[in-house]
């Protein structure tokens, strides 16, 4: 049996799980998030505590009973303190300054690149090379982060580039200069 899948799920106050046809959601103080609920795996409610449980011990129904459990915890998470991911700018002139709804992006290229957020996260400007992404939906913030460093990803000589704040960006060697050469 799975180990993540049968651990019970403790549902916080504030926070209301609903399961209707074949979704599932859960409601709290920082939003709301639904998903699908794959078929072989259930959710019962119990009192304050969530149980995952699957028809039969089937590999394909043993795989969803782990993920559906792991799907509902970050929900849960998502929804009472939220997610967030941090990337910093390096580079001279490299700079985000947030207009209206939109980022704007200095990086380099002959053109400022606009970047809109989805529906449900939020971007936030720190200085000029700070960028923080927050929202409820785990997927949906890491998603984003992502999208924002391919803008821009770190080159390994100088190290400039959007990179995730805690993302450590391996150099290399130049040019050996003239080796070679007769």
């Amino acid at each position: 049996m799975s180990r993540i899948g049968r651990k019970p799920l403790p549902l916080p106050k504030g926070v209301t799980f609903t399961q209707a046809g074949g979704t599932f959601g859960v409601k709290g103080p920082k939003g709301e998030l639904k998903k699908p609920l794959p078929t072989g795996v259930s959710i019962k409610a119990a009192a304050d505590k969530l149980n995952v449980e699957r028809a039969d011990d089937s590999p394909n129904n043993r795989a969803k009973h782990g993920l559906v459990r792991a799907n509902l915890a970050n929900m849960i998470k998502g929804v009472t303190t939220g997610y967030s991911r941090s990337l910093e700018i390096n580079g001279v002139g490299y700079r985000a300054q947030k207009v209206g709804d939109h980022v704007m992006f200095q990086l380099g290229y002959s053109h400022p690149v606009a970047f809109e957020a989805p529906p449900g996260v939020t971007i936030n400007v720190e200085g000029n090379n700070r960028v923080v992404v927050t929202g409820a939906d785990k997927e949906l913030v890491v998603e984003t982060a992502a999208r924002i460093r391919r803008i821009r990803p770190p080159e390994p000589y100088k190290g400039k580039g959007i990179k995730y704040a805690e993302e450590q960006i391996r150099r290399k060697a130049g040019k050996a200069g003239g080796k070679g050469k007769k």
